[in-house]
This record gives structure tokens, sequence and C-alpha cells, in this order.
């Protein structure tokens, strides 16, 4: 800028007469602003733009003109003795409850927050890796989602741990806004769109209108929760200890928010609690369906508290257009139906509901300029 300056004025002594034109002066001025100009430029064209849903399940990765590249599970196994990364993502999902005691596979994101800084640096510095490659020219712009509900510390530790995994910049988006953008839905026009986001470690539900949130609630209860009930149910009714990945593979299979017409079953085998040895049952799709009521009704009274502090005009046009539902749990069978029982109002899950935020994170990422009263960042 001190360039542009001085050529500036350069012409300005010449059009008031005080100094003769200087023309190589000028010249080489232009020169060294255009280089400028070109280099700023070459950087924005080579620096890789990246989106990031960091999920308490799975990690999503968006790539600004190249679309969704990565789907992995939230996942990273360590070395017990160096804390060295051994696997990330399916590979390490593999090795959950299957450990040696050199080993530790764990789950770094917790109710949709870090909960192991050091592990989700490593995790995220792996997918930026996987992006720009080994030999990186220019440091990429990272964003990444975050539940609106949390902390400021909470979200602060997500800028600092994308920084410290490479990025040149590093960008904050509210998963509802994100998912609202993802999902198709005008944001910014003048009128009311409830979306509620429900993954695997918390659910939110959100107003939005002129391309901000009006209201919103949060509570850290969504998919992992819904296992752990299954998972209780199962102790407590059959006597039976089940892991996760076995508890998400029932809630996945037969699981359902309604009783179902035709039933469904599953045989799961786990450890007897009274004899602890190895032992199979077969499960019914409607025992799923009570063990899980308990967990779903806490997701939908969130929604019904922002239903009931939305302002009556976003009110009357949310009734008209409906709910629309993201995040992977939203995909479990009849959610939707059982959301429109309970509220009243008409609901329906996004198409590839699991992707809608990370889409949506990729959008605002693509054309940062037009979002930036959204987003907080840090370079």
């Amino acid at each position: 800028m001190m360039i542009l300056f001085s050529t500036v004025r350069c012409f300005t002594a010449n059009l008031t007469g005080h100094r003769p034109v200087r023309y190589e002066i000028i010249l080489r001025d232009w020169d060294l602003l255009k280089a400028y100009i070109v280099n700023i430029m070459t950087q924005n064209m080579l620096r890789k733009r990246i989106a990031i849903d960091l999920g308490t399940a799975n990690t999503l990765v968006w790539v600004a003109g190249e679309g969704l590249i990565a789907n992995e599970p939230t996942v990273v196994a360590i070395s017990a003795e160096d804390s060295k990364v051994i696997a990330v993502g399916e590979e390490a999902k593999l090795m959950l409850g299957r450990t040696p005691e050199a080993l530790i596979a764990s789950r770094p994101m917790r109710e949709g927050v870090i909960a192991d800084y050091q592990v989700t640096e490593a995790m995220l510095r792996y997918f930026i890796g996987k992006v720009v490659g080994r030999f990186q020219l220019f440091r990429p712009d990272v964003m990444i989602c975050v539940p609106a509900g949390c902390t400021q510390v909470e979200r602060r530790a997500a800028l600092d741990a994308t920084l410290a995994a490479g990025a040149a910049h590093a960008y904050l988006i509210d998963e509802p806004l994100a998912a609202a953008i993802g999902a198709g839905i005008p944001v910014s026009a003048p009128s009311g769109h409830m979306i509620v986001d429900i993954g695997g470690g918390s659910s939110e539900a959100a107003v939005i209108s002129l391309g901000g949130v009006v209201v919103h609630k949060s509570v850290r209860v969504a998919g992992n929760k819904i296992d752990e009930a299954i998972q209780d149910y199962l102790k407590k009714k059959h006597n039976l200890i089940v892991g996760d990945q076995t508890a998400e593979e029932i809630k996945i299979k037969i699981g359902s928010a309604t009783k179902v017409a035709k039933e469904e079953k599953i045989e799961i085998s786990g450890r007897d609690l009274v004899f602890g040895l190895p032992r199979s049952i077969v499960i019914l799709s409607k025992e799923v369906t009570v063990a899980i009521q308990g967990t779903l009704m806490q997701i939908i009274g969130v929604v019904k508290g922002v239903l009931e502090d939305t302002p009556p005009e976003l009110a009357a046009d949310i009734i008209d257009k409906g709910i629309v539902m993201s995040g992977g749990t939203s995909t479990l069978k009849n959610f939707d139906r059982l959301l429109t029982e309970e509220t009243g109002v008409p609901a329906h899950v996004a198409e590839d509901a699991l992707l809608c935020v990370v889409r949506g994170t990729g959008i605002v990422m693509e054309n940062i300029e037009l979002w930036k009263r959204s987003v907080m960042t840090r370079r």
C-alpha cells in the first residue's frame, strides 16, 4: 500500500507543478504494485479452503471446488507410552474395545465439543494433511462448525486446535446456521425457518431469519445417549452387557422412534452380567422403541422450548414451512413422525441429512465475504 501511495504522490506533485514527473519511479512503483497484487491473487488461488464438520461420531471434510472428500469416524488410536498417533478414522474405530495395554483408542470429542485437546489437534492435522499433501506451498484456510450453545472457552479451544494443526486462518460457524444453509433453506429471507440438528453428541434447535439465529436451544443428548439407553435396557432387562458398537448396530438396524407395523428382530452377543460368560440373545424392535423413548423426549423437549420462545410472526412462518431435521440421528426410523405428533408442527428430514452441516460450512467457506458477520475468525 505504501507503494501505491508513493505513486499517487508522484502524480499529484506533477499536477500541482511542485516538481517534475519522474516516470521511471512511477513505472518502477507500478511494477512492484502489480507484482504484489499477483502474489496475493496467487496465494488465494493456491491456498486450499477446507470446511470440517468435527462431530462427536463422525468427521466430514469438504474442500472448496471439490466437495466432500472424507467421512470418517471421530476416533483416534494412540500409543500409551509416547502418545504417538497410530491410526485415525475407520481404522481406529475397528480398534475400539479391542486394544492391548500399549494402545488407547478413544473419541476426542464429547457432546459436540473438544474433550481431549492434543488428540483432537493430531486428528485435525491428519485430515488437513490428507487434503494438502505432504508438501504444501501455502497453509490452508479452515472453517470448523461448533454447537451454538458451546461456551467461549470451548470456541477458543476449537480455534487454537485448528491453527496448531496447520491452518493459516481458522473460522468458526454455528452448526444450526451451517445445517440450514446445507439443507437448502433460504436463510437470508425475511421469514422464519426452523432447523433441528441432531448429531452424535448434541442436539440443537434454532429459528433462523435474515441470515442469523433468532432463537436457539441445545441439549447434550443425541445419538450416543440413545446408544447408552439401549445398553442400559439390555443390562436391566436381559442381564447382558454390550459394547458401544453393538448398541449402535441395534439402533441402526431395528431402532424406531414409534412402533412399527412389521416387527423386526436382531441377534446380538455380549457378556452375561451374572456369570460373566459370553451369551447371545434376540432383541425385538419394540423393545428398542421402549428403551429409547426417554432420550428422544429430551430432544423433543428442546424443540418445544424453542417454539415457545419464538416470536409470533416467525412462529406463523414455521407452521407453514414445517421443521427441517438434519444430522445423522435424525435419520432414525419414524423420528420425524414422532416429532410431528409431539409438537403439532410438520417435520421432515432433509435430503442427505448427515451432510447438511459440512455442506453448509463449505458453502460459507466458498463465499466467506458474504458471511463474515456470521463467523468467528482468528489467524
